[in-house]
């Protein structure tokens, strides 16, 4: 059997994320497997793992937000940006305020620019920029503009070095390590982050996800309907619509067809199902016009 869906998993630390699509199709014995998202290997958290025909829906679930609890450490630096480098500065810290430190933290609500670490798998003039840190080479790297909804001090521990653990809530391609850096320097000091859990990715959070202790025991029962989304539950912050028995063979051949021009103004993307109720594609607006962007073929809902 074929699974078709969205497995959200709790990825612990220690394992990367292509460990867990490894893990994944050995339980599920298929190969179509794929991640919505890297964690690091010190990351733990909320990990969707796109089964099938889902692996087509990828991309919608990494451009839903994502929200990070986490820690940093003020007046250290690191050369990861994070608590598994070598730290190359540091200063002492006297003690941060509450407001001081909400003062700053408001500094980065909205869009922002972040500078991608070298400790990262961007890639630039086609090498892995870690792979060039481990080369002990550093290289100029392109700025990208990123969004940060919700930025929330959750509180500080004040010490030689204080730490301070916050709350985000961020949009695709946050480095939430350079995040840290960026508010240490706007504090006036060095800083690493410490720790980071993703709490939510999309439409998931923790208390969705599945340890791979659980899942070993769903593979053994063969019970994959009790952890398994279907697709359409998981896009469902696009529009949806049924279409007559007539258009159901134009959508399933890739046509093009008319759909209601006030759609466009909700999403540019709108899920499509037969008049059985059967999700069968997603396509793109423009107007009152839809064109397939992805069909989908002989999937249970």
């Amino acid at each position: 059997m074929i699974l078709h869906g969205v497995i959200p998993v709790f990825k612990p630390k220690g394992y990367t994320s292509h460990d867990i699509v490894a893990i994944l199709r050995r339980l599920t014995k298929q190969k179509r497997i794929g991640h919505t998202g890297t964690l690091d290997p010190e990351v733990e958290g909320v990990l969707p793992i796109c089964c099938g025909q889902a692996t087509r829906t990828v991309e919608y679930i990494q451009a839903m937000p994502k929200r990070y609890q986490g820690s940093m450490m003020i007046g250290v630096a690191t050369d990861t940006e994070d608590q598994t480098g070598q730290m190359t500065s540091q200063k002492d810290v006297p003690s941060l305020l509450d407001t001081e430190v909400d003062r700053v933290f408001q500094q980065f609500h909205g869009e922002i620019e972040q500078t991608p670490p070298m400790y990262s798998a961007v890639k630039v003039q086609g090498k892995r920029l870690y792979e060039l840190a481990r080369a002990g080479v550093t290289t100029e790297r392109p700025k990208r503009k990123v969004f940060i909804y919700q930025l929330n001090c959750t509180g500080i521990e004040n010490g030689t070095y204080p730490i301070i653990h916050f709350d985000v809530l961020c949009s695709k391609g946050t480095y939430i390590r350079t995040l840290c850096v960026d508010i240490g320097k706007a504090l006036g000091y060095p800083a690493h982050m410490t720790s980071l859990v993703r709490t939510e990715s999309g439409p998931f959070h923790l208390e969705d996800c599945f340890t791979l202790e659980e899942l070993q025991e769903v593979a053994e029962r063969k019970a994959w309907s009790e952890v398994l989304y279907s697709m359409d539950e998981v896009l469902g912050h696009f529009p949806s619509v049924r279409v007559t028995d007539e258009d159901e063979k134009r959508v399933l051949d890739g046509w093009s067809i008319l759909m209601d021009e006030g759609l466009s103004s909700r999403s540019n993307l709108v899920k499509v199902y037969t008049e059985s109720g059967k999700f069968c594609a997603i396509y793109r607006l423009t107007g009152n016009l839809a064109k397939p962007e992805k069909v989908f073929r002989d999937v249970e809902n």
